[in-house]
Parts: C-alpha cells; sequence; structure tokens
C-alpha cells in the first residue's frame, strides 16, 4: 500500500491520501481522544504524540497537529504507520454506533432556501475544500436575518485563510446563489 501525503494550506493539517475510499458515508471529523472512539483509525492516530485533529475525507485523512508538537518530518512515520496498519487489518472506519448528528428542521420556504444552501455547498464549496484537505459543513441559517452558519472541519478549522476564505469565498458565492443569504459565520 502507498500513501501519498500533501501539504494543506494550514501549516498544522497534513493531508493523507491511501488510493483508497476512506469515508464513504460522508465525512467525519475528531477533534479529541474521547470522540475518537467511534473509529479504531482515529483512536489509533490520536495516540501519536501531537495529534491534535483526525478528519476524513471521501478519500483522504488530515491529521492535524499541536502547535507544541513534534515537527511533521518527526511524525510522519508514525501516522503512515496508523493509517496502514489500520487498512491493512480489514477494521471499518467507524465501530457500530457511528456518528450522530442533530440539526434543526426547516419548513416551507426556509427549508427551499436550506436546500438551495446546501445544494450550492455540495456542488461548489466542498470539492474546492476537500483538495486542501477539509470540509465545510452546513451548520444553520437564520431566516429571519440571512446569517448562514457553517462548520468548518479537517484542515480547514484553525487554517489562518479560513477567514478569509469563508467571507470573500464562500460568502460572496452564497450571496449570488442564494440571494437570501446576507452574511457567512464560522459555527463554533
Amino acid at each position: 500500500m502507498f500513501i501519498q501525503t500533501e501539504p494543506t494550506p494550514n501549516p498544522q493539517a497534513l493531508k493523507f491520501l491511501p488510493g483508497r475510499r476512506v469515508a464513504e458515508g460522508g465525512a467525519v471529523e475528531f477533534r479529541t481522544i474521547d470522540e475518537a472512539t467511534a473509529s479504531p483509525l482515529a483512536e489509533g492516530l490520536f495516540q501519536l504524540e501531537g495529534v491534535e485533529g483526525v478528519f476524513f475525507g471521501e478519500d483522504f485523512i488530515s491529521v492535524t497537529r499541536a502547535i507544541s508538537a513534534p515537527s511533521w518530518d518527526e511524525m510522519k512515520p508514525g501516522v503512515l504507520a496508523a493509517i496502514m496498519d489500520h487498512f491493512m487489518s480489514g477494521q471499518p472506519l467507524l465501530r457500530d454506533g457511528g456518528i450522530t448528528s442533530d440539526h434543526a428542521e426547516y419548513e416551507g420556504e426556509a427549508a427551499e432556501i436550506v436546500q438551495e444552501i446546501k445544494d450550492v455547498l455540495d456542488s461548489r464549496v466542498r470539492p474546492a475544500v476537500a483538495q486542501d484537505g477539509g470540509d465545510i459543513l452546513f451548520d444553520r441559517f437564520e431566516p429571519q436575518t440571512g446569517v448562514l452558519w457553517l462548520v468548518l472541519r479537517g484542515a480547514c478549522a484553525g487554517c489562518p485563510s479560513s477567514s478569509a476564505t469563508l467571507k470573500a469565498g464562500v460568502e460572496n458565492m452564497m450571496r449570488h446563489y442564494v440571494p437570501e443569504v446576507t452574511r457567512v459565520e464560522q459555527a463554533a
């Protein structure tokens, strides 16, 4: 198995490409060792010194290291070994139970706007962001104010250029395609 690596705009995150599908059921992020217990691979990665976040995309894994962590040159062999060991073991990406989410339900015109937002995210925003080792997800939309809240994950979370990406890129695109959106904000 050959695993390629790619830098991301976030100097603390590195993208690993194992040459196979990773998160077939949708992207998943882990920010703590406690969250990582839902995935044997994430749990293994968090056991490595300096790992601060793990993100599984459709065909990649982004690992974020702590600022005080060893250099990528020191960390990369351990991360590569953990990824290779996982895929060679045949274990599932997620343990039974996996990840659950709870999102607000929208009705009427708000539901139509939210669907338009999600369509733009899926077709225009998320593919570009995935190339940088991250993801952007819908969090909520406030129909009264037009404020759209998005969640940055993977290499995008904590990236120095994430604010500029949200404001200059995503907000302008959303306002163009979905005029009801007046502003885009990052959800915690």
